[in-house]
């Protein structure tokens, strides 16, 4: 059977789109207009474009487009037209992507308003924040791939409340020239998608080598984290029993004593996260705060009560858990541990972030699985980490976990 054109498969998702989205609302703005032209320039071509050619992605409203707008869902700015577009937006066109629109967001993908978008499997429930629109786009069936950012828990817990896929690298291994700063040593550019295979070939895109696993059985680290307590029946349930299941499927798998540090992460994150916050946000707070929701007003006046010297030592705690942690992980294949703390909640709220605020501070990559359920049937993702720059490796077993549990 011959491939879909891109033709095809634009019109596909827009049809999609159409039956859909009045009930989900992931979508901020769809560019018809632009989707088919591109999509017919793509298949007048004598050799495809490069390996993304003819797939429809959505991006986040917070991904420069130079061809239609970035609003960071914010009334600061409506309406608002790039001059270019973000460098990993240029880079998925280069390889033959077609942009199909701007997914919704939490505003500027940190705090505010809230998105509208509602969970494909219980319209009542959250896909989580703040990559709500791109997660409920993939969840939803309209496109196989939407790019997220990640600077708590963005990307990872939304892939878990909806279902799918989610995959944030290692920290500044995709560009970020181009996508809204919330903070600097923290934000990461992912992605969500339906497959491994669909998340290993943005991998390859993006300039990542190669990785592969050992012809053996798999050696995977339980981390249930110091958070533990956070998490709800149907979240711990869902991490012991794949634990066990990948057991009783030839899986290794070791519950390590993790570093006395990992305690004191999340804190971290926090400090870093606010005073970072407050040098994104500032220029908003002086030039146009009476449009700023107050929660960015309250990350300027992080300073008076994160003092410097509580900052620093956030760094220094950061710094040395990566290589603790690394000098772990390294002797296994994945570390293994919840998405999030359960199943999606009722409301548009972002969702918790305490299973993912410490692997986005280490910088380490980490990919969701959507390979349990709760008790009401809603998924419940588990994450593998892996040390930094092993992103593809990890790719590599999360497909052979996924045949185990097949």
């Amino acid at each position: 059977m011959a491939p879909p054109t891109a033709s095809s498969t634009v019109e596909s998702a827009l049809r999609r789109i159409a039956e859909r989205d009045k009930l989900v609302r992931a979508w901020l703005h769809v560019d018809d207009t632009g989707a088919r032209a591109r999509a017919a320039a793509l298949d007048a071509m004598p050799a495809p474009a490069g390996p993304l050619h003819g797939i429809a992605i959505g991006a986040k409203d917070v991904f420069d487009t130079a061809d239609m707008p970035t609003t960071h869902n914010s009334t600061l700015f409506g309406g608002h037209r790039p001059a270019s577009d973000a460098a990993c937006i240029a880079t998925l066109r280069a390889a033959g992507a077609i942009i199909l629109g701007k997914t919704d967001t939490t505003e500027f993908a940190a705090a505010g308003r809230d998105a509208v978008s509602a969970n494909p499997h219980d319209l009542a429930r959250t896909p989580g924040g703040s990559s709500a629109g791109s997660a409920a786009a993939v969840a939803d069936g309209h496109v196989r791939i939407a790019l997220a950012t990640q600077t708590g828990g963005s990307t990872i817990r939304p892939a878990s409340f909806c279902g799918i896929h989610g995959f944030k690298p290692t920290w500044g291994a995709v560009s970020r020239e181009g996508v809204k700063m919330y903070a600097n040593s923290l934000d990461t550019v992912g992605w969500h998608a339906r497959s491994i295979d669909d998340c290993e070939q943005l991998c390859a895109v993006f300039g990542m080598a190669p990785g592969k696993i050992a012809a053996r059985p798999l050696r995977l680290a339980l981390c249930r984290t110091p958070f533990w307590d956070a998490a709800d029946a149907d979240g711990q349930a869902a991490l012991l029993e794949t634990a066990a299941h990948l057991v009783a499927a030839g899986a290794v798998i070791d519950e390590p004593a993790w570093p006395e540090a990992f305690a004191g992460l999340n804190d971290a994150h926090h400090a870093i996260l606010w005073r970072e916050g407050a040098a994104a946000f500032r220029d908003l707070a002086a030039t146009r705060g009476e449009l700023l929701h107050a929660d960015f007003h309250a990350r300027v006046a992080s300073a008076d009560n994160i003092s410097d010297t509580t900052l620093r030592a956030a760094y220094d705690t950061a710094a040395t858990a990566r290589i603790a942690f690394e000098q772990i992980a390294d002797g296994y294949d994945a570390v293994l541990a919840l998405s999030a703390p359960g199943a999606a909640p009722i409301g548009r709220a972002p969702g918790s972030p305490v299973f993912n605020q410490l692997w986005t501070l280490m910088h380490v990559p980490v990919l969701s699985l959507p390979v349990a359920r709760g008790e009401l049937g809603l998924p419940i993702g588990i994450s593998l980490i892996g040390p930094r720059f092993s992103d593809r490796a990890l790719c590599a077993v999360g497909r052979r976990i996924e045949e185990m549990l097949a």
